[in-house]
């Protein structure tokens, strides 16, 4: 396509960077149970590796906009990126797992910090309009997405330090990229001036507030998936008589996750607004994933790991579309006079609330409930998503297209 032969060195340069950043979301995956093993962590540790990593960039996403504005977007984009170096680096030592949980402290700040300015600069920079930046940079978040799993299971082979090693060695890279072709940050007086408050302040939006709890209790069952899926995957096939899915088999659920949930994203979301409207669409979308959730569920009690590795990756149809249309319904009855920026920062703070409590509970849930559990209540949060946004009052940019405000959003929050 043209609109990606056109644009500047820089744009892909933060695209690349994007990329390795979007790894790391499911870069853990296809180890845990290899993690679980070598350090002797229980469940209740292993998921801490997410609910630690989400709930700092709870917090740091409300003070992103904050320091854009003081420091400049590339030497927050920069920090972000080096931070990230230093947690993927220093884990590849790492000798048990409370260690790896203080450094995904610092991995997923810095990847609010990054996340929250990539995007901004990519559209800021790119040639070929609003549009062309959001197909490079969904494309960006597409491949992350999909090679992350597959990465760490190929990696986790040999030892499950590995990924965390590759992961810091190309993040490095990245980083010396941004810092070295990246333009330099204009003077702070060219830059709109964002408080701590405003995100909060923003939420006093009614919409937004209602549209934010729906998508908390969403990204509580997104995080099921990612967090419980792959203990569960092992506790079948340890059931079943075989020993537990290896990083190749849990890689490959999760590279066929990932590979769906960008392909609906970037074509299915579009055509279901279209025909539908978002918030219709929202509400479809959750409710097919709750259904699958109730799979993974049925697979957990059988034991099955064809069900459950199914089930996993039949959840990233309603999760691209939910991801690209989610924030679609917030956003479109925004107050005019707040900043997209800082009602994506409000919107994020309840967003990844969900996805970190989720993460944190997960484990406890199957220690109280049995295995299939999670997956019982991941079903339940998403009947609460549809009731929530079902409160949300629509208007004329219900049917408007959402590849602009929905995408540009959207993928920020990932």
């Amino acid at each position: 396509m043209s609109v990606f032969r056109q644009q500047p060195r820089a744009v892909w340069v933060t695209a690349f960077a994007a990329v390795i950043a979007f790894m790391g979301i499911g870069l853990v995956d296809p180890i845990l149970n290899t993690i679980a093993e070598a350090l002797h962590a229980p469940p209740s540790k292993l998921t801490l590796l997410f609910g630690v990593y989400l709930g700092v960039q709870v917090v740091a996403m409300l003070i992103t906009g904050w320091s854009a504005y003081r420091f400049g977007p590339k030497k927050t984009l920069t920090v972000g990126l080096a931070l990230i170096v230093f947690a993927a680096g220093v884990s590849a030592f790492g000798t048990n797992i409370d260690q790896l949980i203080a450094l995904r402290v610092f991995w997923g700040l810095g990847n609010a910090l990054f996340m929250a300015t990539a995007l901004a600069f990519i559209v800021g920079q790119a040639k070929g309009g609003q549009k062309g930046a959001i197909l490079l940079y969904e494309a960006a978040l597409g491949v992350g997405l999909a090679v992350g799993p597959l990465l760490g299971a190929l990696l986790g082979t040999f030892t499950w330090k590995a990924p965390f090693a590759g992961t810091a060695i190309l993040m490095l890279i990245g980083a010396i990229l941004c810092a070295w072709m990246l333009p330099p940050d204009g003077p702070r007086t060219t830059r709109t001036p964002v408080g701590f408050s405003a995100p909060f302040q923003a939420l006093r939006n009614h919409t937004l507030l209602v549209t934010g709890i729906g998508s908390a209790f969403y990204t509580g069952a997104l995080f099921t998936i990612v967090a419980w899926a792959p203990m569960a995957l092992s506790i079948a096939n340890k059931a079943s008589g075989h020993g537990g899915v290896g990083p190749i088999g849990a890689g490959l659920v999760f590279f066929g996750w990932g590979v769906l949930t960008a392909v609906s994203g970037v074509f299915l979301a579009p055509r279901i607004a279209d025909a539908v409207g978002q918030k219709a669409g929202v509400m479809v979308a959750i409710g097919v994933y709750s259904v699958v959730m109730a799979l993974a569920a049925y697979g957990a009690i059988e034991h099955s790991v064809i069900i459950i590795g199914l089930a996993v990756m039949l959840s990233g149809f309603p999760s691209g579309v939910l991801n690209t249309l989610f924030t679609s319904v917030a956003m479109s009855s925004g107050d005019a006079g707040t900043p997209r920026s800082v009602s994506s920062a409000g919107y994020s703070f309840l967003r990844w609330m969900g996805g970190a409590a989720s993460a944190i509970i997960v484990a406890h849930l199957a220690e109280w409930f049995g295995a299939p559990a999670p997956f019982w209540f991941a079903a339940a949060y998403c009947v609460i998503a549809i009731g929530a946004v079902s409160l949300v009052r629509t208007g004329k940019h219900d049917h408007e297209p959402v590849a602009q405000d929905a995408a540009l959003i959207g993928a920020e929050e990932l």
